[in-house]
């Protein structure tokens, strides 16, 4: 049996840390969707267009992964993609308090879904979005915060 996990998260942009669980994950199970959520309410840089495409674009020749746009309920998404883990990642302790509710919330919504909870490596563990945006925002290098592909799309909006 195929096991399917999905990754959610807003991904804006797509930082090093996300992309090291991406591929932890890809260890463990057998395809890894990276779920990117609309998020209008956080006012991302990039469109969910964007962001699909840039993570299209930094997980091109990797077969397990699977890039997918969404709206709405995580339990849904689970369901309407036969998946049954959530892979979630965690930096620090306050992650966990918020993932913990978020868990057992899903679980209770959808009793066989299981949340993987996956720690970045050390020297990715303080890195987030937020952090990259606003460094980079104001003329600071994050080229080893984030890939490539996501550096040079950042600096095309802070131009």
């Amino acid at each position: 049996m195929s096991q399917k996990a999905i990754y959610p998260g807003t991904f804006d942009p797509i930082t090093k840390g996300h992309i090291d669980l991406v591929e932890r994950a890809c260890k463990l199970f057998d395809k890894v969707v990276l779920a990117i959520a609309a998020s209008e309410a956080k006012s991302p840089l990039f469109t969910l267009e964007e962001r699909i495409d840039i993570s299209k674009r930094i997980f091109k020749g990797n077969d397990q992964v699977e890039i997918i746009g969404f709206s709405g309920l995580l339990v849904d998404l689970a369901k309407d993609n036969d998946a049954t883990i959530l892979i979630r990642g965690l930096r620090v302790v306050a992650d966990f308090e918020y993932e913990f509710q978020l868990a057992n919330m899903n679980r209770a919504m959808m009793p066989e879904l299981e949340s993987v909870f996956l720690t970045p490596v050390t020297e990715y563990s303080f890195v987030s979005s937020s952090l990259v945006k606003e460094i980079c925002k104001m003329g600071g290098d994050v080229s080893s915060f984030v890939d490539p592909i996501s550096l040079e799309e950042m600096k095309k909006k802070f131009v």
